[in-house]
This record gives C-alpha cells, structure tokens and sequence, in this order.
C-alpha cells in the first residue's frame, strides 16, 4: 500500500489526463465503464485518482464495480 494519499481530481483535471469529451465521460459514467465522481460539497464533485488510474490501466474493460 501506498503512503501518498488518494487526491480528489476535478472535472478538468480528469478530461486532461483521459483525453476524453466531457460528453463522451458522463455517457460511459452512465453506462458504468467509467469510476462515477463522488461529493465534495453541496455543489462540487470529482474523482478519485486511485480510479482514474484503475481506468487508465485498461479503459476497454473497466467495468463499475455493482454493489
């Protein structure tokens, strides 16, 4: 285990490291091949590094784990 704590990425942060339209991102969040964001406020969200990174390890076969 890591000792560098897992980072909250905003939804630019995000694009830019994924490459990916911010469409095409709430589509496959839908559609469960993409880590949903979690709350940070009222009005703020964003995602956790850990899962942006889980992603970008093998984007064709992520799948949202059900629970």
């Amino acid at each position: 285990m890591s000792d560098v704590p897992d980072r909250i990425l905003r939804i630019d942060a995000v694009l830019d490291r994924t490459g990916l339209s911010r469409s095409t991102l709430y589509r496959k969040i839908q559609g469960g091949s993409f880590p949903g964001q979690i709350r940070i406020a009222e009005r703020c969200t964003g995602w956790r590094e850990s899962a942006i990174r889980d992603w970008l390890r093998n984007p064709m076969f992520y799948r949202v784990d059900e629970q």
